[in-house]
C-alpha cells in the first residue's frame, strides 16, 4: 500500500494503530463475558476495563519492540498491554487463541473498509447514471473489431457500462457480507477453553456474524470471494477506461478525460493531452487479477491451519480494498467530468461514407425488390467494398441508388435506411428500464 494510490482514510483503517485497537476491543469484550460470569473478581475487572476502555493500552513501538525479540505480534501486544494493566492482565486473552483476535479483527477492517468502498462505488453510479441520461440522444459510431458497425449513442454505450457496475457493486456488496464473520472458538475450533456464548457475546458487539464451522482460522474462501469481486470490480472500470481512451485517439477524439488547468502532457510535447487517469485505472486492475489468484491460492491451508495465507493477506487484503476505492474515485472524476465533442462523433459517423447503414439497406432493399436476401447482400457488399477501395469516389449510397436495379427505389426509402435515428428507436425504452442509482444501497 502507498501514498499515492490511497486515501487518508483507508490508511487509517489499515494501520497497526487501528488493528491494535480493534484487538483492544475484543479482548475487552471478552473480559466482560467473563466478568459477567463471575470469572473476573470486580477489582480486576475495574482494572481491566478502566485502562482498555480509556484510550490506547498499547503503544505501537513498544508492541514492535517487543515483537522484534519474541517474533509473534499478538503475544508482543499482550505484553504491551499487561505493561499497562498490570497483574489484572492475567484474565486478558484467557482461553482465547490468538486467531480467535486476528481474524475477527481483519473482518472488522474488511466491514468497515468494505462500507467506504461501496460509499465510493454509489458515487461513481449517480456519475455514470447522469451522464447516461445527458448523452443518451448523442448519436456516435458503434464499432466490433474496432471497425465502424452501426449507429449508437453514447449514452447508450454508458449505460452497458452502468449495468456492469451496479452489477460490481452488487457482488462486492455480497462479498463484504460474506467477510463479515468473527470466530473466538479456540486453537482447533472447539471452544475448548471458552463456551460459544462468549464468541456470541463479542461477536454481537461488533457487529458481525459467527463462523458456524472454524478451525483455528475463518475459512478463506470468503476472503477469496472478496478479492475476486474487488478483481472483477475492476476489471469493469478498467473496460470502462480503455473505451474512453480508445475514444479519446486523435484521429476521432470523440471523448475525453478531464485535463485539468496547469496540467501537462509531456515533458518533451507541449501538445500533449494524454488519458493518463484511464491508462492508470487500466494498470491498477491488473494488480487486482493478481491478488485475486493469491486470494484463491490461500484457501488450501494445511489440515486446521497453517501461516501460509497470513504474509499475503497482510499485503493484498490493504491493497486491494486501497486500490479499488482510489480507483473507483478516479473514474468517478472521470465520467463526471468527461470532455464530450459531437461534432466529432458527427464527423466519424460520416468518415466511411455511408458503410455502417449496409445492414438496413441489406434489409430494405430485400424488402423492396423481391429478391433472396443471398442476392442483394451480394449487391451490397459488392458496393461497400468499392467504397472502401475507393476512399474519394462515391459514398454507398450513391452507388447503391445509381444502379439500374435500384433506380425505382422510392426516395423515402433511402432516407430512412440512410438516416441514423432510424436504428436508434427504441434507445429511449432501454434507457427506462435501468435502476436508478438511487435504489442501490
Amino acid at each position: 500500500m502507498i501514498d499515492r494510490y490511497s486515501t487518508r482514510e483507508m490508511r487509517d483503517a489499515w494501520s497497526l494503530h487501528r488493528k491494535f485497537e480493534i484487538w483492544q476491543q475484543i479482548e475487552l469484550y471478552a473480559c466482560e463475558y467473563w466478568y459477567n460470569e463471575k470469572k473476573i473478581p470486580e477489582a480486576d475487572w475495574q482494572q481491566i476495563h478502566k485502562v482498555l476502555s480509556s484510550g490506547p493500552a498499547f503503544i505501537v513501538e513498544r508492541v514492535l519492540e517487543i515483537e522484534n525479540q519474541v517474533h509473534h505480534d499478538v503475544i508482543a501486544f499482550l505484553t504491551n498491554v499487561a505493561e499497562n494493566v498490570g497483574s489484572s492482565s492475567r484474565f486478558i486473552h484467557f482461553g482465547l487463541t490468538s486467531s480467535d483476535v486476528v481474524d475477527t479483527g481483519l473482518s472488522v477492517i474488511l466491514m468497515q473498509t468494505g462500507e467506504a468502498i461501496l460509499k465510493a462505488s454509489s458515487e461513481l453510479l449517480k456519475e455514470l447514471y447522469a451522464q447516461v441520461n445527458e448523452l443518451k440522444d448523442l448519436i456516435t459510431v458503434g464499432r466490433t473489431h474496432g471497425v465502424h458497425a452501426e449507429p449508437t449513442t453514447m449514452g447508450l454505450k454508458l449505460a452497458g457500462y452502468y449495468t456492469e457496475t451496479l452489477r460490481n457493486h452488487e457482488r462486492l456488496k455480497s462479498a463484504i457480507a460474506e467477510t463479515s464473520f468473527g470466530k473466538i472458538s479456540g486453537a482447533v475450533g472447539t471452544y475448548s477453553q471458552l463456551p460459544p456464548e462468549l464468541e456470541a457475546f463479542v461477536l454481537n458487539k461488533l457487529n458481525l456474524q459467527a463462523e458456524p464451522v472454524s478451525t483455528q482460522v475463518i475459512p478463506r474462501d470468503r476472503h477469496a470471494a472478496l478479492l475476486n469481486a474487488i478483481a472483477l470490480y475492476g476489471t469493469g472500470l478498467s473496460r470502462l477506461a480503455q473505451e474512453i481512451r480508445l475514444l479519446q485517439k486523435t484521429e476521432s477524439r470523440e471523448l475525453e478525460e478531464p485535463f485539468q488547468k496547469g496540467q501537462k502532457g509531456s515533458s518533451a510535447m507541449p501538445h500533449k493531452r494524454n488519458p493518463i487517469l484511464c491508462e492508470r485505472i487500466c494498470g491498477l486492475s491488473r494488480v487486482l487479477t493478481g491478488y485475486a489468484q493469491t486470494g484463491l491460492q490461500n484457501v488450501g491451508l494445511w489440515h486446521e491451519r497453517d501461516i501460509s495465507h497470513s504474509g499475503a493477506e497482510r499485503v493484498i487484503l490493504p491493497d486491494a480494498t486501497n486500490l479499488l476505492e482510489y480507483m473507483i474515485q478516479k473514474m468517478t472524476f472521470v465520467i463526471g467530468n468527461l470532455n464530450v465533442y459531437p461534432e466529432n462523433c458527427a464527423r466519424a459517423l460520416d468518415s466511411t461514407k455511408g458503410l455502417l447503414y449496409s445492414s438496413r439497406a441489406l434489409l430494405v432493399l430485400t424488402e423492396e425488390l423481391g429478391l433472396t436476401r443471398e442476392e442483394v447482400y451480394k449487391i451490397v457488399q459488392t458496393e461497400a467494398m468499392n467504397v472502401w477501395a475507393d476512399a474519394n469516389g462515391p459514398g454507398l449510397r450513391e452507388r447503391l441508388s445509381s444502379q439500374d436495379l435500384l433506380k425505382n427505389i422510392p426516395q423515402e426509402k433511402w432516407e430512412y435506411i440512410f438516416d441514423p435515428t432510424s436504428f436508434l428507436s427504441h434507445v429511449q425504452a432501454i434507457i427506462e428500464r435501468l435502476p436508478q442509482p438511487e435504489s442501490v444501497s
